[in-house]
């Protein structure tokens, strides 16, 4: 009998409790204009269920990383640690909703539909069945279409919900086609059963497997903004609302790369498939063209998406060599944690920037540093730290991503060339981090000081002592990873 593990129930119930009920609550008190009333409620859901979670750790309930298991959810380490991520990124899309939406309509059916999209991502980390997973993906995905086209009478909104539920559609689709070709080789859904049903088939079976896998990457890569699945992104970051952005940038990604690790990563290793290569290719070109089109941006949106697509490819080096060395799986999953952060906090500052000036030219930058001081200096580290300056909790991920590399060349002769490739790129990312820096601080010098919205600033506070405070002690950090980390990354591929 298939069974629901402790936690992801206890999220559900609390978060699809308070979901289901503010657009109810909003029809009894007849309100439409004030938001704080329920972005308090939504606050406090996601902060009672990255507690429990937290409560969780600290009390040894979590067991060590399962990918396999009978039920469909399993209450992981792995599970955990990416809803630990995802919450924290819901609880930034929220809080930096305070003031963004405190005059517009719709606000009990706006921070719902956020509750119903944490439920999906998180159920991602969860799900050890494709069924499940599935279903998941949807429930994370369904309301975000909608939260991209929220500010219904702004034709650029229109046009992001558009082309993010066009190309979100066609993702799916590719997703269902590769769960029913694993179904019909193997007769199961379960992640587990698939793949030990991958290891003993038929040979003549083998280009059905090659293709199932390979429509899970491409069904996959669209959410994580791979190359070349990463059209849509950039029309979308740009046009969505920037809390919605900060959601989809820092959120729904990680929840992308969750599903990548449970059953491509996996399926690579039982199957024998030396689709580390692949996966490695996809990486350089991902960092590569995110960081030559980042550079080319004047939209302030437009270029953290970019570089949010650069990002993509410097997780997708750790999942390359994990079969090789147990510091690539560690360095992605490290780097998602410090990636939710660093870029939610970074649109968070756009979000800030747009409600306070209304602008997002770099251009119109100038002298932000003495017009919204905190704001400015939150929007710097992040950047700093998402090109890996020392001593921001950014360097350590990329360097244990690329110690990954570095190690895994003993076994593949072309991994230190993804270190190569991603140091390299860390040093372009700098181009266009540095022009933004440029602007903020040495332009622009006759500026006045405005009031900066206090949830922008509580959220920049937490964020920087995030990042200063885990780049100069990391240890605590590195522990949780390592525990999260699935334990087959320490195996090498046949």
């Amino acid at each position: 009998m298939l069974e629901i593990s402790s936690t992801p129930l206890v999220i559900i119930a609390i978060l699809g409790t308070v979901g289901i009920l503010l657009p109810i609550i909003s029809i009894a008190r007849k309100e439409k204009g004030s938001n704080s009333f329920y972005a308090v409620i939504a606050f406090a859901a996601l902060i009672v269920s990255i507690g429990y979670v937290a409560y969780q750790f600290v009390n040894g309930n979590i067991l060590p990383s399962a990918l396999f298991s009978e039920d469909v959810l399993v209450d992981d380490a792995f599970g955990g640690f990416f809803a630990i991520a995802m919450l924290i990124v819901a609880i930034f899309t929220t809080v930096g909703s305070f003031n963004y939406m405190r005059k517009k309509n719709y606000p009990a059916v706006y921070y719902s539909l956020i509750l119903l999209s944490t439920i999906g991502m998180v159920l991602v980390a969860y799900s050890t069945d494709l069924v499940m997973l599935f279903v998941a993906w949807e429930l994370m995905s369904i309301p975000t279409y909608v939260l991209a086209g929220f500010m219904k009478k702004n034709p650029s909104s229109n046009e992001a919900a558009l082309k993010y539920f066009l190309f979100g559609a066609l993702s799916s689709a590719i997703i269902v086609y590769g769960i029913s070709l694993s179904y019909g080789l193997t007769g199961s859904t379960n992640i587990g059963e698939v793949i030990q049903g991958y290891a003993t088939l038929d040979p003549s079976l083998l280009p059905l497997a090659l293709l199932s896998v390979g429509m899970f990457i491409a069904g996959f890569g669209f959410k994580m903004g791979l190359v070349p699945f990463h059209q849509w992104l950039p029309d979308t970051y740009e046009g969505a609302p920037p809390t919605i952005t900060t959601l989809l940038a820092a959120g729904t990604k990680k929840a992308g790369f969750a599903a990548t690790i449970r059953i491509v990563v996996l399926g690579m290793v039982v199957l024998n498939l030396d689709w580390t290569l692949a996966l490695g290719v996809i990486a350089v070109m991902t960092m590569t063209i995110g960081n030559i089109a980042a550079i080319m941006q004047k939209n302030l949106a437009r270029m953290l998406a970019y570089s949010s697509i650069a990002h993509a490819g410097y997780i997708l080096i750790g999942l390359a060599v994990s079969p090789y060395s147990s510091l690539g799986l560690q360095g992605s999953l490290y780097h998602i944690l410090n990636h939710a952060v660093m870029k939610g906090m970074a649109f968070i500052a756009v979000t800030g920037i747009i409600t306070t000036l209304a602008v997002t030219h770099i251009d119109k930058l100038k002298g932000l540093g003495r017009r919204m001081p905190i704001t400015a200096l939150g929007l710097i580290i992040s950047l700093f730290a998402l090109a890996g300056v020392p001593p921001l909790a950014g360097f350590w991920s990329k360097l244990v991503l690329f110690g990954g590399a570095l190690d895994a060349g003993t076994s593949i002769w072309w991994a230190p060339w993804l270190a190569i490739a991603g140091v390299l790129n860390s040093a372009l990312s700098l181009a266009y981090y540095g022009w933004i820096t440029r602007k903020m601080y040495f332009e622009g010098e006759n500026e006045k000081r405005v009031s900066e919205p206090k949830s922008i600033i509580a959220i920049m506070i937490f964020s920087i002592v995030f990042l200063v405070g885990f780049g100069i002690y990391p240890d605590p950090i590195i522990k949780f990873v390592e525990f999260a980390a699935p334990t087959f990354s320490l195996g090498v591929m046949p």
